[in-house]
């Protein structure tokens, strides 16, 4: 018998991914958690094989869940909505066991479950598409990220120049070569971009 454990904050959904797993009658869900610190209670309670986890979810994300499991003998898979390369990244770095996307079919993940246990990675195509094309790659140089680390941070060109020692007018040099790399329109624009994709430390 699979143990598995369960976090996800929609509680809606949490009871139906039970119920379903439920049915396999090589699968039994010993716990069901609504944030990412639940989670590492219950599978440090539990011990079971498998722990599930949505993205995220309030007080820990499933990703800090999974980088705390990382050494632990428990196997995470990531269940999300968000096909998103730098969520994927940093999912493999954690050493998850598989990343799986909430629209695909719920046999699905039963089935991702039997092939994890067997010692293989599972990940939703759209993932690896995503991670191993152009688009994961930060376009970004250092001095780029410094500006851009300061605009998130609220500065003004005048205040990022006096930060940087630099003019304003290259400031705005910078700014403006980062719109063109990012392919954003404005300024919050691109601190949301570089976000999403996981390029921000």
């Amino acid at each position: 018998m699979i143990r598995i454990v369960i976090a996800e904050d929609q509680r809606m959904l949490l009871g139906a991914l039970g119920s379903l797993l439920e049915l396999e009658e090589d699968l039994e869900v010993v716990g069901m958690a609504r944030d990412g610190k639940e989670a590492l209670d219950l599978v440090m309670k539990h011990k079971p094989d498998v722990c599930i986890m949505d993205i995220e979810m309030p007080v820990k994300t499933g990703l800090e869940a999974a980088e705390e499991l990382k050494n632990y003998p428990c196997k995470v898979i990531i269940l999300t909505t968000f096909a998103r390369s730098g969520y994927f990244e940093r999912a493999r770095k954690a050493e998850i066991s598989g990343y799986l996307l909430k629209d695909s079919p719920s046999e699905d993940l039963a089935n991702s479950i039997r092939i994890i246990m067997e010692g293989r990675r599972v990940y939703a195509p759209e993932l690896v598409d995503l991670a191993y094309g152009n688009e994961s790659k930060n376009p970004l140089t250092e001095r780029e990220e410094q500006v851009l680390k300061l605009i998130s941070d609220g500065k003004t060109t005048k205040e990022i120049a006096g930060t940087l020692r630099l003019t304003s007018g290259t400031i705005r040099n910078y700014v403006s070569v980062i719109l063109d790399k990012l392919e954003v329109n404005n300024r919050i624009e691109a601190i949301s971009k570089y976000k999403e994709k996981g390029w921000s430390k």
